[in-house]
């Protein structure tokens, strides 16, 4: 581990020693949004890269891991194709993450260091705008949950057994297990869902399973991206309207395109905003493809009920 670590942090030497900042007009290439894909252990994992200058000549960015947040890379090496960068650790290991990839022919790939000293392999595409300019008339609200079987969900892949079970009319995970998403696959939609966690618990609601608005025990403390509301580590509630835990939390969720608006317990908290890309958890960086709602059950206890959702005529 010690080795793999110094060879990270002499790539970052030689980085910041050889790399040194283009000018706007040369780095043009790079700028932008990247949906990669990681190896890992024969899987393929999502990952999330954007680039951009501050002023005129640095580039800056954020970027997606495997899991977590999306983070801040304070400065963005490129030169003769090469890409490379650092950041901390996160939730995961302790040493910084070495990315170090190469563009070519509108396609980035190479080598990511993880914070645990692992050497995988990535590569990645630009991600797509996802703009929506036709006007949306939606269809009558329909179930997602009949209230007496799982009819229309199915377990994500896990090696952990389903934990998920009906009870009252409720859709109860009681404790940590797998992630349940709709067997059906969506572009825009317009979702009814209702949650209910006890005290400290934590999941979410992941949009074409792949952008997580979350559900947490987030009673009387200030908004945040990674708090209840907020799509995570990326849009802010602009209040925290969270009821206490143990009480049924209402959510309205309108996504088109890359565009959300979140109505939570009868607030608007985010309205029209894009989200960026794809955030930690998701079930791939495929963007511009349908996906499933997704409802996370591996991080705690949680009930939901009154799924409904409305989609494009």
């Amino acid at each position: 581990m010690k080795t793999q670590h110094f060879i990270c942090r002499l790539f970052i030497l030689i980085g910041i020693i050889t790399l040194s900042p283009l000018q706007a007009q040369n780095a043009s290439a790079l700028l932008g949004k990247w949906d990669l894909e990681v190896e890992k252990e024969g899987k393929i994992y999502p990952s999330w890269l954007e680039v951009k200058l501050s002023g005129v000549k640095t580039l800056v960015g954020h970027f997606v891991s495997i899991s977590g947040s999306a983070r801040p890379i304070s400065e963005v090496f490129f030169h003769e194709g090469v890409v490379d960068f650092s950041i901390p650790p996160q939730w995961d290991g302790s040493n910084y993450m070495h990315f170090s990839g190469q563009l070519a022919d509108e396609m980035l790939s190479g080598t990511i260091i993880n914070s645990e000293g692992e050497a995988l392999a990535f590569k990645g595409v630009r991600a797509p705008k996802l703009i929506r300019n036709a006007p949306v008339n939606w269809s009558k609200p329909r179930s997602l949950f009949d209230g007496k079987t799982l009819k229309f969900w199915k377990p994500f892949h896990n090696k952990r057994a389903n934990q998920w079970e009906v009870k009252e009319g409720e859709l109860v995970s009681p404790k940590t297990g797998v992630n349940l998403i709709t067997e059906e696959e969506f572009t825009d939609f317009k979702l009814h869902i209702e949650a209910n966690y006890p005290k400290g618990s934590n999941s979410g609601i992941y949009l074409r399973g792949r952008y997580e608005v979350q559900v947490e025990d987030s009673y009387g403390k200030d908004p945040s991206s990674i708090l209840f509301g907020g799509v995570y580590g990326f849009l802010t509630p602009n209040e925290m309207v969270a009821k206490p835990a143990d009480s049924w939390q209402e959510f309205e969720i309108t996504l088109i395109g890359r565009r959300v608006t979140i109505k939570a317990n009868g607030k608007t908290v985010i309205h029209d905003q894009i989200i960026p890309g794809i955030t930690g958890g998701a079930i791939d960086s495929k963007e511009g493809m349908p996906g499933p709602i997704l409802l996370q059950g591996d991080h705690g206890p949680v009930k939901f009920r009154n799924i409904r959702i409305q989609t494009p005529q």
